[in-house]
Order: structure tokens, then C-alpha cells, then sequence
């Protein structure tokens, strides 16, 4: 008997231990499903590469110093010398300096071989025979006109309204420049042989060593009358114009321009005479009483 109810309890306590599992297992949670992985991190870009610097440029190499000797006419003295002024302000690696002579005189200069290596004459006839000896570097051009007028100290009482008044008795002694040399010297001859007075005035006449010359006796009352050029006789209130000469009276009263053959430095030589011809010198030109071509 005991060993029956030992056996059923047996049965017994294994069977509500089986119920219990199973109870358990009908009750108990799910188990939650394992994590989804998490998707890879996408690769980190790859820096842009650092852009080399770009090259600083090259700073354009200074000019070299460069000095050009002009050899212009007397009239164009004051101009000029403006002109450069302004040109080197520029250009200050350019050094211009100047000679100022009666254009026949500088044509022989430059003949016997001195340094000029710009020329400006007060007449084509100079220029032109620098070309024909091969001289001049290409051609000359002209840059600018001038006009040839008489004058008279500004105080002067004198009774005279023209050249062909110098004929006459008011008249005693006349300035101008040696016509061999001096373009407005030779204009003066042109324009008195035009009017069929030479032989009358020529006794009466002096030469001054250059235009301004002239002018200063002019200035001082040393000559009755004179002629120089308008450019000259606009500089001082000392002189008065009497009257301009008609230009058709004597040669073409030019004033162009050449570059030596033998400067050293034609490259810069040419950007002044450039220069001359901009409208900007023009204005200068104009303001002393030249007419631009």
C-alpha cells in the first residue's frame, strides 16, 4: 500500500511539475528577437586635396637708366623742355637732356659725330639733309608749325604795318638770323625777295646768334623791328606783332623730328617721339603757338 502511494505520488508531483512547465511556457514573454544590425557607416570622404598655392608672378624687371641727348631748335626751347618734364615724370628711368641751337648748327653737330640722338629742327631743309648723308634713322616727321612775324619793341612808335615797311626809312636797323644757318633768317630772305625789297633792307640787317637773341634786342629797343617766330614773340609783353608773314611768301615753316642712325637707343628714342605726337603733347604744342599737322 505504501508503495502504490509512493508510486502515484510520484506520478503525481511529476505530472504538476510538467503542468507547471508548461504553464509557465504559455505564459512567459516572447523572447524579443535579436537586434537588427546596424547598417556600416559609410566611409568618411576623403579630404579635397589642399590646392597648391598658385606662384606668386614674377615682379616685371625694373627699366634700365637711359639717358638721350635732344638737339632742338631755339624756338622749340621752351616747349620742349615742358615736354620732357612731363615725359620723364613718367618715364623716370629716362633722363632727357637738351641742346638748344640754331637748327643749321646742330645739323653740323651731328656731322661731326656728337651724341645727339633726337633731332628737331625749325626747318624740313636740315632734316632732310641729315637723310640724304643717312643719318637719320628711317624718315623724319613733322610734328609741328610755326609762323614768321614781324615785330617791334612793345613801347615802340615806330610807323610801320608790314614787312614791306622795313623798306623804308623808319627802318634803320633790323634783326634776324643768318639765312645760311638759321630758318628764320632764310624765311626773312624768302619773304623780302618775294616782295622785290631785298636789295632795300638787307643793308639794314644784323644777325643774332639765334632766334632768341633777336628777340631780346627786339625787347630792349637794340633793333628798330626784327623777325622772329610767333612761338618766340608769345613769351614776353615786351614785343609787340606787327604782322605774320603769308606763309606762301617762303618755305614750309615745319618743324620735324628724326631719330640719329647711330643712337644707341632707338627702342626709347622712339616712344618719346611718340610721345611728341599724343594728344597730350598737342595740348603743350598749341599752348606756345604751334599748329599740330
Amino acid at each position: 500500500m505504501n508503495r502504490k502511494f509512493r508510486s502515484s505520488l510520484a506520478v503525481l508531483v511529476v505530472f504538476c511539475m510538467a503542468v507547471a512547465m508548461m504553464t509557465a511556457c504559455a505564459t512567459a514573454p516572447p523572447e524579443a528577437p535579436p537586434p537588427a544590425p546596424e547598417p556600416a557607416a559609410a566611409p568618411a570622404p576623403e579630404p579635397a586635396p589642399t590646392p597648391e598655392p598658385e606662384p606668386e608672378p614674377e615682379p616685371e624687371p625694373e627699366p634700365e637708366p637711359v639717358m638721350l641727348l635732344i638737339g632742338a631748335a631755339m624756338s622749340l626751347s621752351d616747349v620742349i623742355t615742358e615736354l620732357s618734364e612731363m615725359y620723364v615724370n613718367e618715364n623716370p628711368h629716362v633722363t632727357l637732356e637738351h641742346t638748344f641751337a640754331p637748327s643749321g648748327a646742330l645739323q653740323t653737330q651731328i656731322e661731326e659725330g656728337a651724341p645727339i640722338v633726337i633731332f628737331m629742327s625749325a626747318a624740313a631743309s636740315q632734316m632732310r639733309n641729315l637723310e640724304e648723308q643717312d643719318l637719320i634713322y628711317g624718315e623724319g616727321r613733322n610734328v609741328v608749325r610755326n609762323t614768321l612775324v614781324l615785330v617791334v619793341p612793345a613801347n615802340s612808335d615806330i610807323d610801320i604795318s608790314g614787312f614791306e615797311d622795313v623798306a623804308s626809312d623808319a627802318v634803320k636797323i633790323f634783326g634776324t638770323g643768318d639765312p645760311e644757318t638759321m630758318p628764320f633768317g632764310r624765311f626773312t630772305r624768302e619773304v623780302f625777295t618775294e616782295l622785290e625789297i631785298l636789295d632795300q633792307v638787307e643793308p639794314k640787317f644784323v644777325f643774332g646768334s639765334d632766334v632768341r637773341q633777336v628777340l631780346t634786342w627786339v625787347e630792349t629797343g637794340e633793333v628798330d623791328a626784327g623777325t622772329v617766330f610767333m612761338t618766340d614773340a608769345v613769351t614776353t609783353p615786351s614785343v609787340r606783332v606787327v604782322e605774320a608773314a603769308d606763309p606762301a611768301l617762303h618755305s614750309p615753316s615745319v618743324n620735324p623730328v628724326g631719330i640719329v642712325e647711330t643712337c644707341e637707343h632707338k627702342e626709347e628714342a622712339q616712344k618719346f617721339v611718340d610721345f611728341l605726337f599724343s594728344d597730350e603733347a598737342r595740348e603743350v604744342f598749341e599752348r606756345h603757338g604751334f599748329k599740330m599737322f
